[in-house]
């Protein structure tokens, strides 16, 4: 058995020790690392300023000790100082005697622990999208039906892999995850995942940097349902489309559910390698359409209910006779109403009703990833694309790079951290002097202040 120096603090559970443990070794190590390696750790005991936890078998503490000695130590001093330790225990020698197990515990308490692994892995579902406030409608009819069916049996179905696509905002992420999140209310201890396609690509090009890309592999490999949302992103990644083949063949094969949204089906998603557009025909593929007008008065009233507010019928009549194509911009221009009458102490009249839905409706959404505007900025500045990733010290390499990390910022979802490493690996101290820059220049710039504007509006009108 292993120790540690560590200072625990007596007025702590170990629950809240090791949750502070966790928080930290999370921001350091890569994703793969810490859900293979730390997350089934569970901790056992807190005796004075010892802390006893609970590690599978003796490979974990080889592999800790050998790869991220220093960082343990470093946590354990920044968090609870030097005084204390950490002692493993190995579940594995757990009924031998000279283990710190107690003997009170039973010999079934190692597949006790397993399960509660299982659970325990951060699957990044929105517990907000259920199948109950998802509105039915004619034009997500089928898509709802079959996600309904493969959350009552995943991998049971000829629904393998479950293929739902349509346009921007019309409830595909909102169906995928309800399919997760029904899984797990039914059977708890299944390992389920939700991942983006585009972090999933940044999750392996970190494990290659960091020697892992086998334990990347293995982790999806692991999961009983894998949900992959914007499948799309995949086009043109070669070595990632490679890897996601792989482990599409190991789930699949193991009776495993995969369940994939894209904006289109796959038929048409050029760019990709053939096979794997075999493969997304295997199981069922059904597509979302635009809310009919029923629908969307649905949507609508569900949504201000939820929020305390009771419309007018004419006023949801005119929202969505005016925003027909997209639930994303109806409840944004929802959220928006409500948000203007109370800020303002106005009452909801049809005035402020249609200035709401003259501003959502000119509104360009963007939707749009970092690899997309990295080409379309490179394109603008006539720079090789590879280069911005590079350690490349040029001017007008680095002036594109910051304008690509600029952009991605405002016009993505995605974290400094992502956004770091699509351009070579960069931390997000680096994303954050890029974007300063950026704004920097073009307050004092009005020619690239016209260049940046002119990209953006090129990004906007090509996802329009």
């Amino acid at each position: 058995m292993s120790e540690l120096a560590v200072k625990l603090s007596s007025d702590k559970d170990p629950n809240t020790i090791w949750k502070e443990f966790l928080s930290i070794i999370k921001e350091n190590v890569p994703f793969i690392t810490y859900h293979t390696w730390f997350l089934p750790i569970k901790p056992y005991e807190l005796d004075g300023a010892t802390l006893k936890i609970y590690v599978p078998n003796n490979f974990f503490i080889e592999w800790i000790e050998g790869h991220h000695n220093a960082l343990i130590n470093n946590i354990i001093h920044q968090v609870l100082g030097p005084e204390g330790k950490l002692v493993y225990i190995v579940l594995e020698e757990k009924e031998s005697p000279d283990t710190d197990t107690p003997i009170t515990q039973s010999s079934d308490s190692s597949v006790n622990h397993d399960n509660k692994q299982h659970s325990t892995v951060e699957t990044y579902l929105n517990s907000r999208y259920t199948f109950e406030n998802f509105i039915k409608g004619e034009g997500n009819q089928l898509a709802r039906a079959a996600a309904i069916a493969v959350a009552e049996n995943p991998g049971e179905t000829s629904f393998n892999p479950l293929f739902i696509y349509g346009g921007v905002g019309l409830g595909k992420t909102h169906l995928i995850h309800a399919i997760g999140n029904k899984i797990l209310e039914k059977q708890h201890f299944k390992k389920v995942i939700y991942v983006s396609s585009d972090v999933f690509t940044v999750e392996f090009v970190e494990s290659i940097q960091n020697n892992t890309a086998n334990e990347f592999a293995n982790f999806y490999k692991s999961m009983d349902v894998l949900i992959i949302d914007d499948i799309q992103f995949l086009m043109g990644k070669e070595k990632t489309q490679d890897l996601f083949y792989n482990i599409f063949n190991t789930l699949h094969q193991s009776g495993k559910q995969i369940v994939l949204s894209s904006d289109k089906p796959p038929k048409d998603l050029k760019g990709l390698n053939e096979r794997l557009i075999s493969r997304f025909q295997w199981g069922l593929t059904v597509d979302i359409q635009p809310p009919d007008f029923e629908t969307r008065i649905a949507i609508l009233k569900n949504k201000s209910e939820s929020y305390g507010f009771i419309l007018p019928g004419n006023i949801l009549e005119y929202i969505a006779h005016n925003i027909t194509t997209n639930i994303r911009e109806l409840e944004g221009c929802l959220i928006k109403l409500l948000a203007n009458a109370s800020l303002s102490s106005k009452q909801i009249d049809f005035e402020l009703v249609k200035k709401t839905v003259k501003e959502i409706s000119t509104t360009k959404r963007v939707d749009v990833s970092i690899d997309f505007i990295t080409r379309v900025v490179c394109e603008f500045f006539a720079v090789d694309e590879n280069k911005v990733r590079e350690k490349n010290r040029r001017k007008e390499v680095v002036l594109a790079r910051q304008t690509a990390m600029y952009l991605s910022k405002n016009l993505t979802n995605s974290s400094l951290k992502t956004i770091g490493l699509h351009f070579g690996g960069r931390d997000h101290s680096t994303v954050i002097h890029a974007c300063n820059n950026i704004e920097t220049l073009i307050e004092k710039d009005a020619q690239l202040r016209e260049k940046i504007n002119s990209i953006k509006s090129k990004i906007e009108l090509s996802i329009s």
